[in-house]
């Protein structure tokens, strides 16, 4: 899947490369030809950990700078063997503290730390994978409420920092992307009524929404259609 928008020779990072859905749009990325130099980074991997200030610092400090793309791909359903609540009187605290550190404090780390990595004469980009779910507007089943209510701060982060790199970084797009229901195994157990994506499909069809978008469209969210997705 070419990026034919974004400047020929372009660099890029993907964290959360392990995973169904980074494994796929590290792999499209590679095989594109005008991609000239591509950092994958997870947990497996690199020992990389969104949760760790110290370890986002570190693999961004030995990151180039002027990178046009950054793809952050981690996030999870379910932590530490705990899926989501049904209902409210499931809440655990420890459990909800954790989905925030990986859902919404880990992406907020890698704005901090690889936001000021971006071409300041191009344009560049920082894409996080939200979820549908984590939509207030668009929630009338309820449940679920920790993961929800990271992904909605995940959301909130996304919006708030792209307002503060337009001003440094005046190209800049920062994102959220739903990228479906996909085939991986976070969602193997909760996925019973919806068709599921191949990982590959949902990352062709992400990256071809990341091709379209221009400075107009930073802070926004978008379905991996391209339709919008209300906050």
């Amino acid at each position: 899947m070419p990026l034919t928008s974004l400047a020929k020779g372009y660099r890029a990072v993907v964290l959360g490369a392990s995973g169904g859905i980074g494994s796929a749009i590290a792999g499209e990325l590679r095989s594109d030809p005008n991609c000239l130099q591509l950092v994958t980074l997870s947990r497996r991997d690199n020992s990389f950990d969104i949760t760790d200030e110290e370890s986002v610092a570190a693999v961004a400090a030995e990151t180039v700078d002027g990178l046009h793309l950054v793809f952050c791909a981690t996030g999870g359903l379910v932590v530490d063997g705990v899926g989501p609540e049904k209902s409210l009187k499931q809440v655990d605290p420890d459990v909800m503290m954790r989905q925030f550190a990986l859902n919404a404090i880990g992406p907020a780390l890698v704005l901090k730390h690889f936001a000021p990595k971006l071409v300041r004469s191009d344009r560049g980009i920082v894409a996080f994978l939200s979820a549908r779910v984590g939509s207030i507007g668009d929630n009338r089943l309820g449940g679920w409420i920790s993961y929800r209510a990271s992904k909605a701060a995940l959301n909130q982060i996304v919006r708030t920092a792209s307002v503060e790199l337009s001003r440094t970084h005046p190209r800049a797009v920062v994102v959220a992307l739903h990228p479906g229901t996909v085939a991986t195994k976070m969602t193997a157990d909760y996925s019973t009524h919806h068709r599921r994506l191949d990982p590959s499909e949902s990352a062709c069809a992400m990256l071809r929404v990341i091709d379209r978008l221009t400075p107009e469209n930073t802070g926004e969210f978008f379905d991996y259609d391209g339709l919008p997705v209300e906050w």
